[in-house]
């Protein structure tokens, strides 16, 4: 593989780590500015959120293993092209229940580039180098989370929050572009193999059910029996995957390595303990603390900041040291920050808040780059779509779980009324109560991550 196309890679696969945080970070400022022009609810509003996430959960998978089989070059601008098709949608939406539609397709067009950019950057680079280009996508990630909320900010009081979306189709474009003519490889290892398609259908019909049944848990009668459902189809799933000669996720790799399992349990759980940070954070500024958009980009930008500048140099630092150790350090720090957002209040001073933030930054930085090098360095070449999307999988599951728990709080205390003023302190109740619960989960996580064992 020569320079050029490792230099490709790095680029292609930097551009579609960098869009889909960026999409998250800079929709989540305009949460606000969308549940006025809609009139929704907090409850309501969250699935302008969780839709994007439940498809891309449903789908991480069988993308993955897509990729293996088809080519991942050509999976990845299948992928551009159906979040162009998403983003054009967000933009035309005239109503928040099409909104919510239209980010689903945005999700499976996610789902395909977050399933294929870290498989094709590993398999243009020696395993010895692994650490330090995962650092920089990682950094390329957090780069998105830092200009998310700022860009997010300033666009919605400048020109609306449409204006987002139409910056994300012009990004979606630039990958699809730069990958068709940039990008020579296709890396297909496991091509002539089959492609499971009862084991994708179980996968989604396990997924998609069991995600909107924790979310609507508390304000639908029907939630449990989806709950239920999606349940027994990942059992089914596990069954049917176990017992196929080609399987989409080979369910030997939990049986059997360590490394891999334990390293996915550690993201399931990282990810379910901070990703609706950001989503409360963002509120509180606006309406507990009266920030405009632009300023509370500006806040929430700390975290990202720290985490675009440390993630190369903690990539790098696992090509060294165990990944567990530095990994575990991370969550440990996260676990801190989110046990002291706990604690935040309509008087905490911001200086204090963007300190919690910065370690929230620090610890994270810390464990996403490790824990996927010790992923991806626990399996072979053919199975390096799969481990990737199965991290994926585990991240946006876990997103996911972590908006449920939001929505479920959000929905006991403040039931249908609108977030304005007049629910501040409601709010603050249910805020400071998500993340005592996520800071318990990420204490919890520390051993589990540790466990995994030394990997190399």
């Amino acid at each position: 593989m020569s320079e050029q196309d490792r230099r490709s890679a790095v680029v292609v696969s930097s551009l579609a780590s960098f869009l889909l945080p960026f999409m998250g970070g800079a929709s989540s400022v305009a949460v606000r500015a969308i549940g006025d022009e809609f009139h929704a609810d907090a409850a309501t509003l969250s699935w302008f959120v969780t839709s994007f996430l439940v498809v891309s959960a449903m789908f991480l998978l069988p993308f993955g293993r897509l990729g293996d089989l088809w080519g991942r070059k050509r999976t990845f601008q299948a992928g551009g092209a159906l979040f162009c098709v998403g983003s054009v949608l967000c933009v035309a939406a005239p109503s928040l229940a099409l909104l919510i539609a239209a980010r689903a397709v945005q999700g499976a067009g996610g789902a395909m580039l977050a399933a294929t950019a870290p498989a094709i950057l590993i398999s243009v680079f020696p395993p010895q180098e692994r650490g330090r280009v995962l650092g920089i996508n990682t950094a390329a990630v957090y780069t998105g989370l830092a200009a998310g909320p700022v860009v997010g900010g300033v666009l919605t009081s400048l020109a609306g929050w449409r204006s987002i979306f139409l910056l994300g189709l012009v990004a979606a474009e630039l990958a699809f572009l730069l990958t068709r003519l940039r990008l020579r490889g296709d890396w297909a290892e496991a091509k002539g193999e089959g492609f499971d398609l009862a084991g994708a259908a179980l996968c989604a019909l396990g997924l998609g059910p069991l995600s909107v049944g924790l979310t609507l848990l508390e304000s639908w009668w029907a939630a449990t029996w989806l709950v239920a459902a999606g349940i027994a189809a990942l059992v089914a799933f596990v069954w049917h995957e176990s017992r196929t000669r080609q399987p989409i996720l080979e369910v030997g790799l939990f049986r059997h390595n360590r490394l891999f399992a334990l390293s996915n349990v550690a993201a399931l759980i990282s990810y379910a303990a901070t990703f609706a940070t950001t989503y409360l954070l963002s509120l509180y500024l606006q309406v507990v603390r009266g920030l405009g958009p632009r300023n509370t980009g500006f806040v929430l930008l700390t975290a990202p900041v720290f985490q675009a500048v440390l993630s190369p140099w903690a990539g790098k630092l696992s090509d060294r040291v165990a990944p567990r150790i530095v990994s575990s350090i991370g969550m440990g720090l996260c676990a801190a920050a989110l046990g002291l957002f706990a604690l935040v209040d309509a008087r905490t001073p911001l200086a204090l808040l963007i300190v919690e933030i910065a370690v929230l930054g620090v610890g994270f930085a810390l464990f996403s780059s490790p824990n996927m090098n010790a992923v991806m360095s626990s399996v072979e070449r053919r199975q390096f779509g799969v481990a990737a999307a199965t991290v994926a999988t585990m991240r946006t599951v876990g997103m996911t779980l972590s908006m449920a728990v939001v929505t479920l709080l959000l929905t006991a205390h403040l039931g249908g009324r609108e977030i304005t003023r007049e629910v501040a302190g409601p709010y603050v109740d249910a805020m400071r109560l998500s993340f005592a619960l996520f800071a318990g989960l990420c204490v919890l996580g520390v051993p589990a991550s540790l466990a995994r064992g030394r990997g190399r």
